[in-house]
């Protein structure tokens, strides 16, 4: 991790919104990953658009565009960021596709900006309600579905340029 200091605490040790006010405006895009997990019979059930409350991954993926608008209101250090792109997928991952042969879901997040900060909490929030959003759509049928892996998979712009997760340093994300 390096000799890095957390910007959101102050020389006293208490927390603060940064004042990125000096800072020129950059693009920034950041892009999240997350996972539910569930059975294959809840995967069926999505995939053929049987649920009960609707098209599962249609809203999965507003809830995901909306969560990165709000993410400031969640995020109390978080700035409120004029977003200019939110984007989310929803991959269905069927048997034999994972290493650890999970079924389910496979959510990315790709948010953009151009600003004075990053803008990597609103990928993360937006792939993380994406797959809470997945949960509460089928939690009547699945209560044993898990949310894993949400993490950043890359982020670019300002100072500190691009940084790529090295398990996907080769992809193009």
């Amino acid at each position: 991790m390096g000799a890095h200091k957390l910007t959101h605490i102050n020389e006293k040790g208490e927390v603060r919104m940064v004042d990125v006010s000096a800072k020129p405006d950059t693009v920034r895009v950041a892009i999240a990953e997350g996972f539910i997990a569930m059975h294959e019979e809840t995967l069926a059930l999505i995939v053929e658009g049987r649920a009960a409350k609707g098209d599962v991954l249609a809203c999965a993926r507003v809830a995901g565009v909306m969560a990165a608008k709000q993410t400031s209101t969640l995020i109390p250090m978080c700035h409120p960021l004029p977003i200019t792109k939110a984007h989310i997928e929803c991959t269905p991952v069927g048997k034999g596709q994972r290493s650890d042969g999970r079924v389910g879901i496979h959510v990315v997040a790709t948010t953009g900006v151009t600003g004075k900060t990053g803008i990597e909490m609103e990928a993360l929030t937006a792939a993380s309600v994406a797959c809470l959003t997945i949960y509460d759509m089928c939690k009547a049928v699945d209560r044993g579905m898990e949310i894993s892996d949400v993490r950043l998979l890359k982020k670019e712009g300002g100072k500190t340029g691009l940084w790529l997760r090295e398990e996907h340093a080769c992809d193009t994300l």
